[in-house]
């Protein structure tokens, strides 16, 4: 069974940090085959290429990494380091400098993955403060994910839900509207979508959310579960 990427990452990342260089090596190199914009595996390449006196390929692993993150002043040192270390004096100097003047003014950069991973763990807590009722917590959690990754259908579409559960409902139409642009086929925005709706008492609006998922899977079970409410008048 194929193992993806993020296996390789991780064990790569522990064996490095066992200083198990030659696992590290294997797993990190298949990462930067497979992902060219993780800055953090480039750096520990370089090292690793480096304390194999394979300087040449350290130098051009160390590039790399602040081609992706231009201020990750950790890199231009580690540069700087080798260039001095070959002679290359001119090149340590200046990317010396270029690390002094990372510092300055510098973005707060993290690599796509270890994005996710934060994402994830506000969403969890997110989720937690959700089942305690809390759920202005709940909200700012979501949005502390989404601020991170803004692309994860599933936290947009909890945080509607939220939303709704508060009686915000032009903010969970907003994150609910916007969770199903983001991924047309997936059901989960369209079926809470079309839950808000029927709290706002617009039941043909709902029906036609839960008939959208219905077209494209007549099986759905919480679909049909719903279009139930909407084949009938509404309690009062």
């Amino acid at each position: 069974m194929h193992k993806g990427w993020q296996h390789n990452y991780e064990l790569g990342k522990k064996a490095f940090e066992d200083k198990k260089y030659d696992v590290a090596l294997s797993y990190l190199e298949k990462v930067s085959r497979e992902k060219s914009g993780f800055a953090d595996v480039f750096n520990m390449l370089g090292l690793i290429y480096y304390s194999f006196s394979r300087i040449p390929e350290a130098i051009l692993a160390f590039k790399k990494a602040v081609e992706i993150n231009p201020n990750y002043t950790e890199v231009y040192l580690n540069l700087s380091v080798v260039y001095n270390e070959v002679g290359q004096f001119d090149n340590s100097c200046d990317t010396y400098t270029k690390a002094r003047q990372s510092r300055k003014d510098s973005e707060s950069y993290l690599d796509p993955y270890v994005k996710g991973k934060l994402a994830n763990m506000h969403a969890g807590l997110g989720r937690i403060y959700k089942d305690l009722g809390m759920y202005e917590e709940a909200a700012d959690e979501y949005r502390k994910a989404l601020s991170l990754r803004a692309d994860f259908v599933d936290i947009k579409t909890e945080l509607g839900v939220v939303y709704r559960d508060m009686k915000d409902y032009p903010n969970a139409l907003t994150e609910l509207e916007s969770a199903k642009k983001l991924h047309l086929s997936y059901p989960a925005p369209r079926i809470q979508l079309g839950l808000t709706y029927y709290a706002m008492g617009q039941y043909d609006r709902a029906r036609s959310e839960w008939i959208e998922v219905l077209d494209k899977n007549p099986d759905n079970q919480l679909a049909n579960m719903y279009m139930s409410l909407v084949t009938k008048p509404p309690c009062e």
